[in-house]
């Protein structure tokens, strides 16, 4: 079984774009700190890292899919100079209420699931949104949220913290 820590990508791995507009170009793109750090400890530890992110930006014609899966390989590159990688990229590109994969609806998990043997005891969703936290509640795995509220199971300030939080429980079970 795998553990696997679910990740959203904007707010979480990378600074969000403006209000109203999106990050669909590696131009935009600029890492939040220690997010690199963070992922290569999760890859140490034996945790695969998953991005599951809406992509309203291809249903909104801003971006094409091919255009974002550029932007992910790119951003797998740049990790892989920190030792780091992101083992998939599961992404809704519909527009709001069109299909069963935007969070907060769990289609992205279950299409991981295609991948990945999930072991839901030892998985997490990390998000900044009330849908990311609430996907991953729907899913039957533990959440954390970045940000300032308290909402899902855990809150931290950063994925770096989040990361700590989650090796230190792995070690303790």
């Amino acid at each position: 079984m795998d553990k696997i820590v679910f990740l959203d990508r904007d707010g979480v791995i990378n600074k969000c774009a403006k209000p109203h507009e999106y990050i669909a170009k590696w131009e935009d793109f600029e890492f939040i700190d220690h997010v690199p750090e963070a992922i290569k400890l999760l890859n140490d530890a034996c945790y695969k890292v998953v991005v599951i992110s809406n992509q309203r930006c291809v249903a909104c014609g801003i971006a094409t899919l091919e255009e974002v899966n550029a932007l992910h390989e790119k951003l797998n590159e740049v990790l892989a100079k920190s030792g780091a990688h992101i083992d998939a990229f599961y992404i809704c590109p519909h527009d709001i209420g069109t299909c069963k994969c935007r969070k907060p609806k769990i289609g992205l998990f279950l299409q991981a699931e295609q991948d990945f043997s999930v072991d839901k005891n030892r998985s997490y969703m990390i998000g900044d949104s009330e849908s990311d936290i609430i996907a991953g509640q729907r899913y039957g795995i533990e959440t954390i949220f970045i940000g300032d509220r308290i909402i899902g199971d855990f809150q931290c300030g950063s994925l770096y913290e989040a990361t700590k939080n989650i090796l230190k429980k792995d070690t303790v079970t």
